[in-house]
């Protein structure tokens, strides 16, 4: 007498438990459905939904004399943008960001290179930390001791003049667009706070594409007669321009939306992260706040689309 075959999903006995772990096992769609919808729903309900809330504010009106917010919709503040005063925020946090991005690819690459080529064992976990020990310190306190080392008399013009370079700094300063009266209160003083703080995020990434650079390229490239420089010129940077457009994603994004460098560090002006905060947390014009943030939105989005035909998001 032949024995009916029982499935196991559906065994007498068996606790809600194990039936609910049976059909998972058998719906693998059902499985990853329930693994990924909590956290795409938090996603879209907090992150999108506040952005697109912040981004609605915009357009709201803002009564300069009553200091209030009104519903009523209005296109004036996304206009304002292009006025001059806007303008010019926008293009000195651009070329800024711009700026040390580049500077902190050249810096970079270097460190990078060494880490990736000659480094093995102790000798690379020493560079590891190295890289990463800046960036386990305060921002606080590194934008702060920024401030005493380019102040007047600080550790940086003292090195300076030991070295001779004093007048050198100052016809630095002098330049229009770049110095001022002191490195604490130039352009120059904000541009190397941003690149040092940012720079590991640079080195990272290209270390980690030249990493995954098959030795045997650089071999065969030797074989055929090729000189070291002609091998870094036409092997080794092109196939790590993925691993510097990925880490330019970082400080170009870090800087454009940056807040707390160009409040304590170089001459008055702001920037677009420091007018959002002046917006809305001192004058109250969360309407023009919120237009303000859809710059570096833009902005972003833009230089993603760009640096994506780079290959920057398959060394990330």
């Amino acid at each position: 007498m032949s024995q009916a075959i029982i499935h196991p999903a559906t065994q007498p006995g068996q606790s809600p438990l194990r039936r609910f772990s049976n059909l998972l096992y058998r719906r693998p769609n059902l499985y990853l459905a329930l693994l990924l919808i909590p956290p795409l729903l938090w996603f879209g309900a907090v992150y999108l939904g506040s952005l697109l809330t912040l981004l609605w504010q915009g357009f709201y009106t803002f009564d300069d004399f009553t200091m209030a917010v009104t519903p009523e919709l209005t296109l004036a503040n996304f206009a304002a943008l292009f006025s001059p005063a806007n303008f010019d925020i926008i293009k000195r946090t651009l070329g800024m960001a711009v700026a040390v991005s580049i500077a902190s690819g050249i810096v970079a690459f270097p460190i990078a290179y060494y880490m990736a080529r000659y480094t093995t064992g102790k000798t690379k976990a020493f560079f590891y930390i190295a890289v990463m020990m800046p960036m386990w310190a305060s921002y606080i306190v590194k934008a702060y001791a920024w401030t005493l080392l380019l102040a007047k008399g600080g550790v940086a013009q003292w090195f300076v003049q030991h070295m001779g370079l004093e007048p050198v700094l100052q016809f630095i300063l002098g330049i229009p667009g770049v110095g001022g009266s002191t490195l604490s209160t130039s352009h120059l003083g904000r541009f190397m706070v941003f690149v040092y703080i940012w720079l590991p995020f640079m080195i990272l990434p290209i270390q980690a594409s030249l990493e995954r650079l098959p030795p045997s390229l650089l071999q065969a490239s030797a074989d055929l007669g090729a000189t070291p420089r002609q091998t870094f010129m036409n092997v080794t940077l092109p196939l790590s321009v993925p691993g510097i457009a990925a880490g330019s994603i970082f400080t170009f994004s870090l800087t454009l939306g940056d807040f707390i460098v160009p409040q304590l560090i170089g001459p008055p002006g702001y920037f677009i992260g420091s007018m959002v905060y002046a917006q809305q947390g001192a004058i109250g014009n969360m309407p023009m706040a919120a237009a303000f943030t859809l710059v570096p939105i833009v902005l972003i989005a833009i230089y993603l689309s760009i640096v994506k035909r780079l290959g920057a998001f398959d060394a990330l």
